[in-house]
C-alpha cells in the first residue's frame, strides 16, 4: 500500500470512528446507513462532487459553505452535516470516499454483516453467488455479502477474501504453484 492511501485511510478511519460513534450514542444509525447511501451515490454519480472534494484549488470558505449547502440540499443529518463541515474546514474532505467506505464496513459489522470480495474467472449466476453466500456464512457466522468482480486470467476457479483472509482456488495460482515446485526440482 502506499504512503498516501495509508494517510488517508487512517484520517478516514478516525473520521468514521467518530461519527459512527456519535450516530450510535444518539441512536442515529438508520439516519447514518440514510446518509452513507447518499454520500456513495454522489460520489458515484457526480464528477463534479467528486472535484469539489478533491480540490486543492477552492477556498476553505468556500468548500464549506458548498459542502454546506450540498447537505442541506441532501437533507443528510446533523452529525454528518456537521462532519463534513468541519472536514472542509481542515481540508480533509479528500478523503470523503474512504470515509464512505469505512462507514460501509462499520455499519455492515454493527448488522452483523461481513463482505466477501469474490474474483472469478467467469461471472457467478445468482445460484452460484447464492450458494457462496451461503457456504461462508456457515464458515463465518455471519451474513455475507458478496462483493463479485470478473478477472480473466484467473483461468478458473475464485479467489475470495473476508477481511484478512484470502482462499484462491484459481488455475492460475495453481499452476503458478506448480511452476515453483518444478523450479525447486530441476
Amino acid at each position: 500500500m502506499s504512503e498516501p492511501a495509508s494517510i488517508s485511510r487512517g484520517i478516514a478511519a478516525r473520521y468514521a470512528t467518530a461519527v459512527f460513534e456519535l450516530a450510535k450514542d444518539g441512536k442515529a444509525i438508520k439516519a447514518l446507513e440514510d446518509d452513507v447511501s447518499s454520500l456513495s451515490s454522489a460520489l458515484e454519480d457526480s464528477a463534479d462532487f467528486r472535484d469539489l472534494v478533491s480540490s486543492p484549488v477552492i477556498s476553505r470558505a468556500d468548500l464549506e459553505n458548498a459542502i454546506t449547502a450540498i447537505a442541506k440540499k441532501a437533507k443528510l443529518s446533523k452529525i454528518v452535516s456537521n462532519t463534513l463541515a468541519m472536514m472542509a474546514q481542515n481540508r480533509r474532505l479528500f478523503v470523503l470516499p474512504q470515509l464512505v467506505e469505512a462507514l460501509k464496513e462499520m455499519l455492515a459489522a454493527e448488522r452483523g454483516e461481513v463482505t466477501a470480495d469474490v474474483v472469478s474467472a467467469k461471472a457467478l449466476t445468482k445460484a452460484q453467488s447464492d450458494k457462496l453466500a451461503k457456504s461462508l456464512s456457515a464458515q463465518f457466522g455471519k451474513d455475507v455479502n458478496i462483493n463479485a468482480t470478473v478477472d480473466e486470467s484467473l483461468i478458473g476457479g475464485l479467489v475470495v477474501k473476508v477481511g484478512s483472509k484470502m482462499i484462491d482456488t484459481s488455475i492460475a495460482a495453481k499452476l503458478a504453484s506448480l511452476q515453483n515446485a518444478m523450479k525447486e526440482v530441476g
